[in-house]
């Protein structure tokens, strides 16, 4: 098994500061927010995609995706949401990234009207993701939040450079299990975001192994070749702890949980 986090949890904070943290604390990537406000986005000169290439490089921290903002169901022009997915899929391969994320956004109209915008919108975006060596990742995320969901697009799409993010809290929040979750996701699984909430009702982030969420059922459903990456989501919960301090037990908790402990066994004192 292979580790990240994403720079969510490190908002705002220079790029060679986050690779020190990932080298650090024996995580091999990162997932980097691809927004304005961080130091790498898709408005990113060539100049600082290799400069900071070059520094992930040194610290032998791989880039494992791209966290992009495209809505692939919302409505509009379907050549906005391309351009975009575009830029990622290049930002990605300007980093070595095998991934780009992107969002469901279909909001509240009709699931087949959704659906048949996020199957379009995808296959027109796979050709030039795979031209690049980059697999557009469809997260597990608002309107479509379950892993049934999400492979009921990715079905439809069938492209190899198409695929599923599965997001734990996401997959719980819809009222699927790891189990039903995994067998969903079967045949598109790209990588996993583990975190921690409170609790249903309270989604602040806390350390993992902390809260409410089945993460030792979801671990041991991840095929030990693939990533976990921590998402701890620092950015939309500015009282939540600091991420650098707990980045070493959470790494400690998942090698527990991928070594077959249970969840009491390997959970991180407090």
């Amino acid at each position: 098994m292979r580790y990240a986090f994403s720079t969510l949890g490190l908002p705002g904070t220079p790029l060679k500061r986050s690779v020190a943290l990932a080298a650090a604390h024996g995580y091999d990537g990162l997932e980097l927010r691809a927004h304005p406000e961080e130091p790498l986005n898709p408005e990113s000169s060539a100049a600082d995609r290799a400069a900071g290439l070059r520094t992930l490089t040194a610290e032998r921290v791989t880039v494992l995706g791209i966290a992009g903002y495209a809505k692939v169901a919302a409505p509009g022009p379907d050549a906005v949401v391309l351009a975009e997915i575009h830029a990622l899929v290049r930002l990605a391969a300007d980093l070595e990234a095998p991934y780009v994320r992107v969002f469901p956004g279909g909001g509240a109209q009709p699931a087949a009207d959704a659906d048949d915008r996020a199957v379009r919108r995808l296959r027109a975006a796979a050709p030039l993701a795979e031209r690049h060596g980059v697999r557009i990742l469809l997260e597990t995320h608002d309107s479509h939040r379950t892993a049934a969901a999400a492979a009921r697009v990715l079905d439809r799409v069938a492209h190899r450079a198409t695929g599923v993010l599965w997001d734990v809290l996401h997959t719980w929040l819809g009222g699927e299990s790891p189990a039903e979750s995994s067998r969903a996701l079967a045949t598109h699984l790209g990588y996993v975001q583990v975190k921690d909430v409170a609790s249903a009702q309270d989604p602040t982030p806390v350390g993992l192994g902390g809260g409410a969420l089945p993460l030792a059922e979801a671990v041991a459903l991840v095929p030990r070749d693939g990533w976990l990456c921590w998402e701890y989501e620092k950015r939309w919960y500015p009282g939540a702890a600091e991420l650098p301090g707990q980045l070493a037990r959470g790494r400690e908790y998942l090698e527990g949980l991928v070594a077959g402990g249970s969840a009491e066994a390997v959970r991180p004192s407090r």
